[in-house]
């Protein structure tokens, strides 16, 4: 039921009386108000300023939905008293009784302020109440002023006659209509007392006093042109304002009440710009929601930190909700371990808010007078038995540093230990994978749950030219980020968009057939081009030398284009052959993706370009060059050049149509080299320009802010280079194969591995020796890449990246592979059979140490970690949390005994709990594990 509902269907906002202040007692209140003003300007030195439809003027207030007020602006000196809302319930926006109050605003042009809760000064006032007093950050007044109404009904007659009076004041007109008539006041009435009970009693059956209170208004309606109770040619009086949100906001009514000219009525209301406005400030005007009680299921350390710390601020500073922003409600890891695992930094901000606010003049706060004793009543508010944090104590200022309870910590090594896999994190619209659309069948499985389609453009090597070093970077890094975007049940289309298409295929084309007459005949199957990249630079040597080779391979590129199918068998030759090349790298680095080349775009580029002509978005430049220009960057996107023909403007904006449209993608990523980002974000921006693309600051259709929905992103890397500081190329300055690049780390680890073989330090034999050098040196490779920022650069290094100590993926493999030895020991020394243990859930960990507290407390990160790579995709995330697991595991393994302990079985548990969170960092990275090196 809504607040206007909840106490008394005649009593609006439960206040102790059934009707608001009445005309007599709002004059005088608004009089009081105007000489507060007046006294409140004149102590702080400044004068005028204090009619009643004045503001503080902030820009904000002006976009919540209030004109500017008709009185002149106090004095930069002066403070201007304000007019609160206060005791705002969350779902404000829906409200019937703060939508009352927030359309007055806007048809008055009196701003609106938050005024917080005022439970302690009004305890008989249950709903929104309006308040005069100072504005926000003014302590001198001590607190808010009076109560100039509450109520819905009070509140809207309350505005009204103020703006009334400002308007006689300002005017001197007091002859023109006016704002609040003895007819409104009266419909104010029926409203309160006939039509919102009748809709009360509706909702319970009794629909015999609604049809009776809608005929009156319906018969009204007749006599004033359909558009208002009252007359006038606007539907937003203050009566039509207080009947409309009753029926659009009060509890829900029967379309069958509703005869067509209520049901106008009401659109007319509910599509006006003052509805969506009084919505939007009702919305800002809202406190955030209680903070949300703990959630034993969600495994974010983050989260409940968050939600003991929030629900402590809540209730020793109920206030706070309102003053706050909610980040501030947010807990922090501890940079310095030594203070801590997590701390709330709510103190000092909050103290400043409710000394600005006057709420510590109140009696119950009279002894909080710095920000520490802030912190001490927030600690005083966390119960000793709160399932997570203990060891609370105040640092600096008022920061409030905890310790995670080690039997919270325990409950989730066990509960890893039982799914076999670190808990994901509980994100909001969580999907499950469903069959994606047709291209791309050969993923996924049907389901009827609705999901988030991402698209991931990546690797996107060029057709007739080998992969060398420039295509790593974008090859490990999209496959990272496809497989973290499916460990969270998004749909993933993995997308290769290679260069298969242009004027350089004219050339190739007519090379083909002069150097392989054979296959040109027939007589082979596949023309044996060994190194494609000598085959491109002789291609593009003889264009160059020979004019008639030239001229030929111009035609083949009209021919191409026409659709010729010599051309097209040729091109389609040329494409296989580098399709065999590719997969020679993609097989090596375990990379699955889809080709969807330039190519198949061509059909679709002319279409696109009649879109943004149709829409009056194109800009034809000097030559005929189609163009569209964007916000914040001087260079146009050309979708059609001067002769017709088309380029990578054009088929990028022809891809990013068929995958939001076609594909249904909700989420595009573009990973490419970070010289591309200007161009990508130019195609968002045109995207965006022609609607293709939602923002997240869209409002809906009644002028709610929506969430994005949709979100593109370019992820750009920097370049690999030498040991020069230049590109990565050979010694005789050609660019580096990446199948010699990837095959030389697996030689050189295969090298060491045989070495450790030879001195007796290796536990594998002959035959898994190459195995397991391919694993180590391909993760070598992908990890040396993706545990840095992908925008900046790096020097290639095998010596540092075959590394076995610090951070690399040899460090970590070897890590991993100890741990696993250590469990196969307690096995086949001490009959402890880790996984026996797991079958029969006999999985009591117990984290006693300070190292085993440790290596528990670093396990739990896993789910925050993956949350914090979800807002920027960047795999080093999981890079550094698998680094610091290791790192604290082998802390573990040194300072406690496991084999023959005491706690052996617990510790093995424990090891066994680190491997299969390594193992799935290993995954999300790519990167094969092996279990004993």
């Amino acid at each position: 039921m809504s607040n206007d509902d909840k106490t008394n269907t005649n009593n609006e906002g439960g206040g102790g009386e059934s009707k608001g202040p009445s005309k007599k007692e709002l004059k005088k209140l608004a009089k009081k108000a105007e000489k507060d003003a007046a006294k409140a300007a004149a102590k702080q030195g400044g004068g005028g300023g204090g009619s009643a439809g004045g503001n503080t003027g902030a820009a904000d207030k002006t976009k919540a939905g209030a004109a500017k007020p008709t009185s002149p602006p106090a004095a930069a000196t002066a403070v201007t008293p304000e007019f609160l809302l206060a005791n705002v319930p969350s779902d404000g926006a829906s409200d019937p009784c703060t939508l009352k109050a927030c359309m007055a605003s806007v048809l008055f042009s009196i701003s609106l302020s938050n005024g917080g809760a005022c439970a302690d000064e009004l305890p008989f006032v249950r709903g929104p109440a309006l308040l005069y007093g100072p504005p926000a950050g003014d302590s001198s007044g001590g607190g808010s002023g009076p109560v100039l109404a509450f109520g819905g009904n009070g509140i809207l007659k309350a505005l009204a006659l103020l703006a009334e009076r400002a308007r006689c004041n300002d005017h001197g007109n007091v002859e023109s209509a006016p704002v609040m008539s003895a007819a409104m006041d009266d419909w104010l009435e029926f409203e309160r007392c006939r039509l919102r009970p009748a809709v009360a009693a509706a909702s319970s059956g009794d629909s015999k006093a609604l049809e009776s209170a809608l005929k009156v208004v319906e018969t009204a309606l007749e006599s004033h042109s359909g558009v208002s109770v009252v007359g006038g040619n606007s539907p937003l009086t203050a009566a039509d304002a207080a009947i409309s949100l009753t029926l659009l906001h009060g509890p829900t009514i029967d379309d069958r009440f509703l005869s067509p000219a209520l049901r106008s009525y009401l659109q007319l209301a509910q599509t006006s710009p003052a509805y969506r406005r009084a919505r939007s400030l009702a919305a800002r005007l809202s406190p955030p929601p209680p903070p949300p009680p703990l959630d034993p299921t969600d495994p974010s350390l983050l989260h409940a930190t968050s939600s003991v710390f929030a629900t402590a601020i809540h209730a020793a500073f109920p206030a706070a909700l309102s003053l706050l922003d909610a980040k501030l409600f947010e807990s922090f890891k501890c940079k310095d371990i030594k203070h801590g695992d997590y701390q709330c930094n709510a103190a000092m901000p909050l103290f400043q808010k409710l000394k600005a606010s006057g709420a510590l003049n109140r009696p119950k706060y009279s002894d909080v007078k710095t920000p520490q004793d802030v912190a001490k009543k927030i600690i005083e508010a966390i119960p000793e038995d709160n399932p997570v944090v203990e060891g609370l104590t105040v640092n600096g200022p008022g920061f409030i540093m905890s310790r995670v309870k080690k039997e919270f910590l325990e409950t989730w090594v066990q509960d890893l230990l039982v799914r076999g896999a670190p808990c994901k994190p509980h994100l909001e619209g969580k999907t499950r994978r469903r069959s994606p659309p047709p291209s791309f069948s050969s993923q996924g499985e049907e389901t009827k749950e609705e999901v988030e389609v991402v698209v991931v453009d990546f690797s996107s090597p060029n057709i007739a030219k080998e992969m060398h070093v420039g295509h790593l970077r974008s090859t490990i890094i999209g496959e990272s980020v496809c497989r973290i975007l499916e460990y969270l049940d998004r749909m993933v289309l993995r997308v290769n968009h290679v260069g298969d298409w242009g004027t350089q295929f004219g050339m190739l084309i007519q090379y083909l057939k002069e150097e392989y007459p054979d296959f040109q005949n027939g007589d082979e199957g596949m023309p044996n081009i060994t190194d494609l990249t000598q085959f491109y630079k002789n291609a593009k040597q003889r264009f160059d030398e020979n004019p008639e080779f030239k001229k030929i391979s111009q035609l083949n590129v009209v021919k191409l284009q026409a659709g010729d199918p010599e051309c097209r068998r040729i091109w389609q030759v040329l494409c296989d052959v580098s399709r065999k090349e590719f997969e020679k790298v993609y097989d090596r680095l375990d990379i699955a993706v889809e080709e969807c080349g330039e190519s198949f775009y061509n059909d679709k580029i002319p279409p696109v370009i009649e879109e943004f002509e149709t829409k009056g978005l194109i800009r034809v430049e000097d030559g005929g060059a189609k163009c569209v220009f964007v916000d914040k960057y001087k260079v146009p996107l050309m979708l059609q050049k001067s002769d017709g023909g088309y380029g990578y403007d054009s088929t990028d904006m022809a891809a990013i149509k068929y995958r939001l449209e076609e594909l249904k993608a909700k989420h595009i990523v573009y990973i490419t080299d970070f010289t591309q980002g200007d161009h990508f974000q130019m195609v968002f921006a045109a995207a965006r320009k022609i609607g293709w693309v939602r923002d997240g600051d869209d409002e809906d259709d009644e002028g709610a802010i929506t969430a994005s929905s949709h979100r593109l992103d370019h992820i750009g890397f920097g370049t690999v280079q030498g040991e020069d500081g230049k590109r990565f190329k050979t010694r005789s300055g050609d660019t580096v194969r990446l199948v010699d690049l990837l095959d030389e780390a697996v030689s050189r680890m295969e090298t060491s591995l045989r070495e450790r073989m030879t001195e007796g330090k290796a536990n594998i034999s002959e035959e898994e020796l190459h195995a397991t050098a391919s694993a180590m040196g391909y993760g070598a490779v992908k990890y040396f890449d993706l545990r840095r920022n992908p925008t900046s650069n790096y020097i290639f290094s095998y010596d540092r990246m075959l590394d076995t100590k610090g951070n690399t993926a040899i460090y970590l493999l070897y890590a991993h592979a100890r741990l696993e030895s250590i469990i196969a020991k307690g096995k086949a020394d001490f009959n402890v059979d880790v996984d026996e243990l797991i079958s029969s859930k006999k999985t009591k960990v117990v984290l006693g140490h300070k190292s085993e507290r440790n290596l528990g407390l670093h396990l739990q990160f896993f789910a925050d970690c993956i949350e914090e790579t979800l807002k920027d995709l960047y795999p080093y995330h999981v890079c550094d949390f698998v680094y610091s697991l290791s790192n604290a595991a082998s802390e573990f393994v040194t300072q406690c005994k496991v084999l023959g302990s005491e706690e052996m079985e617990s510790r093995l548990l424990l090891c066994r709990a680190t491997t299969l969170t390594m193992r799935q960092c290993f995954h999300l990275l790519g990167i094969r594990h092996v279990m004993r090196i």
